[in-house]
């Protein structure tokens, strides 16, 4: 099996070394992540600017490159641009979980959404801030499942998220955003986001939020398509 590595914290990033540790298990790993940090880029890429992308020899032998953009653009420019095929796409271990509505603002998701763009499946996997060893521990536990109960025969991308400690796996659906922003104005003119938690402490175990939040696995099918098939349907009926 061919697999893609990406992220969106940076090639150089804790999570990303894990994943290609583990993935070399798998079948045979490339990566292509972002030169710098990335997060919060959601799915935007690069149409106006040339920007670089170089050989790393970061992961040994392992087939790497550096890309001076987006996490969308280190899939386009893997399987658009370099013509490589690869049987599934995995993106992360992000730093920090990427849960609800915030995976809107995802970079780590969008790489998944652009390499479901492409025809390929894909797996977005977000660690708890700053701790990935129940994400390492449950790596090969979670894939397992993902292929046990065929999650590829049904959709092709699977948000994945590990607590700092929970080994129940729950397949989940999207729940709502849990952490917004303040903004300070300062006095030289520019303004700084303060991240405000909107979590309040449910428990509803359908979500990925709660899941989370309460100590277990989550693993959350996603549809690239964004329409709204109710609203489609009834716009469209036939009256008489």
């Amino acid at each position: 099996m061919k697999i893609l590595l990406t992220n969106d914290d940076g090639i150089e990033a804790e999570g990303l070394r894990h994943l290609v540790k583990w993935a070399k298990t798998l079948g045979e790993v490339t990566v292509f992540a972002p030169k710098v940090q990335q997060s919060a880029k959601s799915h935007s890429i690069e149409i106006h600017s040339t920007y670089e992308v170089t050989r790393s020899d970061l992961f040994g032998e392992t087939e790497a490159y550096r890309v001076d953009s987006t996490p969308a653009d280190c899939v386009r420019v893997a399987v658009l641009g370099m013509h490589k095929q690869f049987d599934l796409v995995i993106s992360g271990i992000n730093c920090g979980p990427n849960l609800g509505a915030d995976i809107h603002y995802s970079g780590t998701v969008a790489a998944c959404f652009e390499a479901a763009e492409q025809g390929i499946p894909s797996i977005a996997f977000s660690a708890a801030f700053n701790d990935f060893s129940n994400a390492v521990k449950n790596l090969d536990r979670v894939y397992a499942e993902i292929m046990r109960q065929r999650f590829f025969d049904h959709t092709q991308i699977v948000n994945v998220n590990f607590p700092a400690e929970g080994e129940e796996i729950l397949v989940t659906k999207m729940g709502p955003a849990i952490y917004s922003d303040t903004f300070e104005f300062l006095p030289d003119g520019t303004v700084k986001p303060c991240l405000v938690c909107l979590y309040r402490g449910t428990r509803d175990l359908t979500l990925d939020t709660d899941a989370v939040m309460t100590g277990h696995i989550s693993v959350t099918p996603l549809l690239f398509d964004l329409t709204d098939h109710a609203a489609y349907k009834l716009m469209t009926k036939k009256v008489g």
